[in-house]
């Protein structure tokens, strides 16, 4: 059965597949509200908004997705970020850390370099494997904005782009 669908349009559908079933979603709302009349129409309203809303969500992810077939393997479990690649690796939570910067002129393909407070850095490929999950870590961080990462990440600027930085409180 897979063997109908190209390869490459069967990698775009699934890039694409979180938006893909939003923008259903939000046409099962929008016939509602269409065929049916008042107390129904208003659950149509509650699918057109929950459909969009995921539309949009895919809509951030599909833009942050990658192939997966770069040098290593990125892992997070319980708020613990791992990765292991063939030259280097590490681990470092994502409460400690302190700066989220784009290098976009390493080889072979850019790469996300995060800092932690103690001084540790962790360089990952955005087309590792497992590299998707690292958009909910991303998100989770506090102050990010989603659309700067996203708009740094697909323009590749030339020299490294510091994403977010954690706001240290002072003292006095």
């Amino acid at each position: 059965m897979a063997d109908l669908v190209r390869p490459a349009v069967r990698d775009g559908l699934w890039r694409w597949r979180e938006c893909l079933l939003g923008l259903g979603v939000a046409l099962i709302g929008l016939w509602w509200l269409n065929t049916f009349y008042s107390p129904v129409q208003w659950i149509g309203w509650a699918i057109l908004a929950a459909g969009a809303v995921w539309a949009v969500a895919g809509w951030q992810r599909a833009r942050f997705r990658s192939t997966g077939e770069g040098p290593g393997v990125v892992q997070i479990n319980e708020r613990r970020l791992a990765y292991f690649g063939p030259l280097t690796g590490g681990v470092i939570d994502i409460e400690d850390m302190s700066l989220l910067e784009l290098e976009p002129t390493a080889i072979p393909a850019p790469h996300w370099v995060i800092s932690g407070m103690g001084g540790q850095s962790l360089a990952i490929p955005v087309n590792a494997k497992g590299a998707d999950a690292l958009f909910d870590a991303f998100a989770s961080l506090p102050g990010i904005r989603t659309e700067a990462m996203l708009d740094v990440l697909s323009r590749t600027p030339d020299a490294r782009v510091t994403v977010w930085r954690r706001n240290h409180p002072a003292l006095h």
